[in-house]
């Protein structure tokens, strides 16, 4: 396993400088310097969003706030994008979509428990505390936010481990989707950057992400690295 490891690492890093030759210094360098401040340590998780610019607007939040991973829940709702709103933001972004399961909020909840967050719904609950209040030293977190017109659902809110709301001051019930979204991530990556959380990627991680970015930005960039990966195996036999 180790060996597989090795010798993945050593091929992302490979491709990774060869693949750097067809893009601009200047966008491979925005690369080298925006993978610095991408987290994981957080995760935002869409639940059957259905308004496209909604949808963008989240998305291009959690790229500008360093979020890297967007879980995204399609039980009854399609999540679409509007790339007027989105402003290219889903290119740098890690999607993952739940959608073929019957219960596809408890799929995601697993999956993301199983490899180590807490699972934490953003709406007023009983046992509910301010995100000012929230703690983020007792490890990673996913954040839930729900549908625009009625909020999360109830198996999500039945299988949170914590609940997180948003102080309000007027009349209105809620915030927008995407301003709460907003909200939140700026204040906890705030209190994470300013904290002694160890919250950034590992190295094998930021490899990994500057490759996609990568295949994102080279125009048929699959050939390319097809024809590269070849050649790299043959050197090893």
């Amino acid at each position: 396993m180790q060996k597989v490891m090795g010798h993945n690492n050593s091929l992302n890093k490979k491709l990774i400088e060869h693949l750097s030759q067809f893009v601009f210094e200047r966008r491979f360098n925005l690369f080298n310097e925006v993978i610095k401040y991408r987290t994981r340590y957080v995760t935002v998780v869409l639940e059957d969003i259905f308004q496209a610019q909604n949808a963008s607007a989240v998305l291009r939040t959690c790229d500008c706030m360093g979020v890297q991973d967007v879980h995204v829940i399609e039980n009854r709702n399609k999540f679409n994008v509007d790339s007027e709103v989105d402003m290219g933001a889903s290119k740098w972004l890690t999607l993952k979509r739940y959608n073929s399961k019957e219960n596809n909020t408890l799929e995601a909840i697993n999956n993301l428990r199983k490899n180590g967050y807490r699972i934490v719904a953003t709406t007023p609950h009983t046992n509910d505390c301010s995100i000012k209040d929230f703690d983020i030293t007792k490890g990673k977190f996913a954040l839930l936010f729900g549908t625009e017109l009625t909020g999360l659902s109830k198996n999500a809110l039945d299988n949170a481990d914590e609940f997180v709301r948003i102080p309000m001051y007027g009349f209105t019930e809620s915030y927008n989707i995407s301003v709460s979204v907003a909200l939140t991530l700026y204040e906890l990556t705030s209190r994470l950057r300013e904290s002694e959380i160890d919250y950034l990627l590992s190295n094998s991680e930021r490899d990994e992400i500057i490759l996609d970015w990568l295949r994102a930005t080279i125009r048929n960039a699959h050939l390319i690295e097809k024809r590269f990966v070849e050649d790299f195996d043959k050197h090893l036999m």
